[in-house]
């Protein structure tokens, strides 16, 4: 059972959200409270797990790795043991920032960042379409980033 946030909580998690790099005293001036209380909350919600890393948000077109498809993949047959080796292999491709088991006509919904259409091409060929239990593929690709958040609406 998850314990009961109260509005400070909340407030912290806010802003760690939108800065993670602040100082316990800028935190602490953020949310109108000392410096140890804020430390000992901070400590407390990552414990409890609701903070689960701190990251660096990098700029995939500058890294050279701005062409981003979504990928709808349904496996040839469904069962724990395919499903568990497909989700062992797709952890081990880095080209896939995301994947999420899906409910609909597919299984899984992929999110690849490759540099361009031909390393997409490559993708599919030497990655996923090795992996034997893949059926069929469906790729959106995207044509510009509207929206891009990175927390939760708190």
């Amino acid at each position: 059972m998850t314990e009961r946030l109260d509005t400070t909580d909340l407030n912290i998690l806010r802003a760690l959200q939108h800065n993670s790099r602040l100082t316990t005293k800028e935190l602490a001036a953020e949310v109108n409270l000392s410096t140890t209380p804020v430390f000992e909350r901070w400590k407390r919600l990552e414990r409890a797990g609701y903070i689960k890393r701190y990251i660096a948000v990098l700029d995939a077109d500058k890294l050279n790795l701005g062409f981003v498809v979504f990928v709808n993949v349904k496996l040839r047959r469904m069962n724990h043991d395919i499903a568990m080796d497909f989700v062992e292999r797709i952890r081990e491709v880095p080209e896939v920032t995301e994947c999420y088991n899906i409910s609909g006509n597919f299984d899984y919904l992929l999110k690849v960042h490759v540099p361009d259409m031909r390393a997409y091409q490559a993708f599919i060929l030497d990655k996923l379409g090795k992996i034997e239990s893949v059926g069929s593929i469906e790729s959106t690709f995207v044509m510009g980033d509207i929206k891009h958040e990175y927390g939760i609406n708190i």
